[in-house]
């Protein structure tokens, strides 16, 4: 459904509002070629109607010779700021950067954050922006979830379809991702609404069923046959099953790089208002499938780099799989049921 610059516009400023954005503030947007007319425009009106000072900053794309998919988060290799030291120059200077192009798993992007600049991505398609505008009680439902997340040494995944995963943690923060930046040096994506950490390193053992229905991405598709994926010392050693696990295998080969095979980041989706089914009523290229990492009680893993935690591994394949009525327990206590969320009572 088509969304007016009115709506847009009061999305925006919302979303700002909640970021704390200060009359007199620097904006830049960083956009790209594929970054959407209507969000670039109403960004621009938000915060020019808030007092900042606002650049554009349009910077060309690069990786077409080697991604084999059009989809911003498909190849995570060098990115428009790598070796352009004045564009870098000119992000650390702002306050606050709205990234409309993606700029993730970047050694830039630490940098820039360093310096207290905030940076807030938002490159899904108008829509879903607007549907899933975030709010003071995602932070607070997010943050409530990173702290059960930040006590625990041990995550534990199960599911009737065979899933039987063991994660060790504690050596990588946890991130809390909320759809807004309200502190200084503080990344987060708007959409979203989920928490998430990395496993320590070479620990992560068992079995992960990516089961019918399940999703993966950036292919963004459903699964339509069961992918087995035995882990072993933190790498998935065998995909096996039919045509989608020879799919995904054909793809993870294409990096030709062994740690894109290892498990990154772990966690849970706590998005009431993004779904499941969403992804289904999308072209692929109209959208990076945020509502499929988002949705309630989803248990999001992921293979590939682990540097957006401070890690060392930054290999340019970045898989994400949102697996559907699994049991996640921390320390042996369920925050997940069967894909239901089990909230608890606000800490003191």
């Amino acid at each position: 459904m088509p969304v007016s610059d009115y709506e847009m516009i009061n999305a925006w400023t919302q979303v700002l509002k909640l970021s704390k954005l200060e009359a007199g503030q620097t904006v830049t947007v960083l956009t790209g070629a594929a970054t959407h007319p209507q969000t670039l425009s109403s960004a621009l009106v938000a915060a020019q109607s808030l007092g900042a000072v606002v650049n554009r900053l349009d910077l060309l794309p690069v990786n077409a010779d080697k991604a084999l998919s059009r989809d911003s988060l498909a190849y995570l290799g060098t990115t428009p700021l790598t070796g352009n030291n004045a564009a870098i120059a000119a992000l650390k200077e702002s306050d606050l950067v709205l990234d409309l192009m993606t700029l993730l798993f970047s050694a830039e992007q630490h940098d820039i954050l360093k310096t207290g600049t905030k940076i807030l991505l938002a490159v899904e398609p108008p829509e879903v922006l607007v549907r899933l505008v975030p709010t003071a009680a995602d932070r607070e439902r997010v943050t409530k979830a990173n702290a059960r997340l930040s006590r625990a040494r041990t995550m534990t995944v199960t599911s009737g379809a065979g899933t039987e995963l063991t994660c060790p943690m504690g050596q990588f923060p946890v991130i809390s991702e909320y759809g807004f930046v309200d502190e200084p040096g503080r990344w987060d994506h708007w959409p979203s609404g989920f928490v998430l950490t990395f496993p320590d390193d070479g620990k992560t053992s068992g079995r992960i069923v990516i089961d019918k229905g399940d999703i993966l991405l950036p292919q963004k598709c459903y699964v339509t046959e069961p992918i087995t994926l035995t882990v072993e010392n933190g790498y998935a050693t065998k995909i096996e099953g039919g045509v989608d696990a020879a799919l995904l295998r054909d793809y993870m080969s294409s990096f030709n790089d062994p740690e894109a095979y290892a498990i990154s980041h772990i966690g849970w989706g706590l998005q009431p208002r993004a779904r499941w089914s969403t992804l289904g009523l999308y072209d692929r290229e109209a959208t990076i499938g945020m509502d499929a990492r988002a949705y309630e009680g989803n248990f999001l893993f992921s293979l590939g780099p682990n540097n957006e935690a401070g890690g060392s591994r930054s290999t340019a394949c970045h898989i994400d799989i949102p697996l559907r009525d699994c049991t996640v327990s921390l320390d042996g206590d369920p925050v997940v049921r069967n894909g239901k969320v089990l909230d608890q009572p606000q800490d003191n």
